[in-house]
């Protein structure tokens, strides 16, 4: 396995293939780098360098006890960003992993990156609050925090559920889209899984969003029952300065892995725009 020592001790888990130009890949919860074979593959044949990490607790990476929490994730990923010497990066983030891509950025800055891709992602917030009427409410994320602490393995079972949203009319079932995602979420550390839930619901990315200085394509479904496209998506395109918002119709949470062909052909359109 490919992995460095982050500065406080963790070993984290990468994969770095290809040449060309680098499109680096965050992941959301509770999944890994693996959530990104069918676009690693395709920008990889496309000519491009194609990297992504397992984020601690995650997968193939140390599972901390400690550190578990934004800040500590795109410093993570400014890391290997600096290991690798990366520059003019595409950098791609879903879910949780938008915003440790926006995090990133308010913390690191634009130097490194040529665009931003934001599937699904979390940013501005998840959670409801009277100035953000279309979020989640709390007892949501503590309903996730009890099926992680006390049976994770038929929680994230059950997850895959709205996530796919294997249960709306039309949408063929996929076992083996719920076989990998379970084995992804259960290689992970709990702690640091459980941790990682206030990160993607109560962190305010707003500021992070209004730091991003380059081109942006937010992808987000309509249909998306994990991440409300009202409470972000729809409010994320209002704050980057310069970003595109494209919408699919009846969309799911996991739309980059349902409808793949779809999705890599319109981040590859978004990439090569000048």
């Amino acid at each position: 396995m490919t992995t460095f020592t982050a500065s406080d001790g963790a070993e984290i888990f990468y994969k770095d293939w290809g040449t060309g130009q680098p499109i680096v890949f965050s992941h959301g919860w509770p999944l890994t780098a693996d959530a990104w074979d069918a676009q690693m593959l395709f920008f990889g044949l496309q000519g491009y360098r194609v990297i992504a990490h397992d984020r601690r607790s995650h997968g193939r990476s140390s599972q901390t006890w400690n550190g578990n929490n934004m800040d500590r994730y795109a410093d993570d990923l400014a890391e290997l960003f600096e290991r690798l010497d990366l520059k003019e990066a595409i950098l791609v983030g879903h879910s949780t992993g938008g915003g440790e891509v926006a995090r990133y950025i308010g913390r690191h800055g634009n130097a490194r990156i040529a665009k931003v891709v934001l599937v699904g992602a979390v940013p501005p917030l998840m959670l409801q609050t009277a100035d953000n009427p279309h979020g989640t409410p709390m007892e949501v994320f503590d309903n996730i925090r009890r099926g992680t602490s006390l049976d994770r393995s038929q929680f994230y079972r059950d997850l895959t559920t709205p996530f796919y949203g294997f249960n709306r009319d039309g949408v063929e079932d996929n076992q083996g889209l719920r076989d990998s995602f379970w084995l992804q979420g259960m290689a992970g550390g709990i702690k640091g899984q459980y941790d990682c839930i206030r990160e993607f619901s109560e962190v305010d990315y707003t500021d992070d969003l209004k730091a991003i200085d380059r081109p942006t394509l937010i992808v987000h479904g309509d249909d998306d029952q994990l991440v409300p496209i009202k409470a972000t998506a729809h409010r994320a395109a209002e704050i980057v300065r310069d970003a595109r918002l494209k919408i699919y119709p009846g969309g799911s949470h996991g739309l980059a892995q349902l409808q793949a062909e779809q999705f890599n052909a319109d981040v590859l359109g978004f990439i090569r725009q000048s």
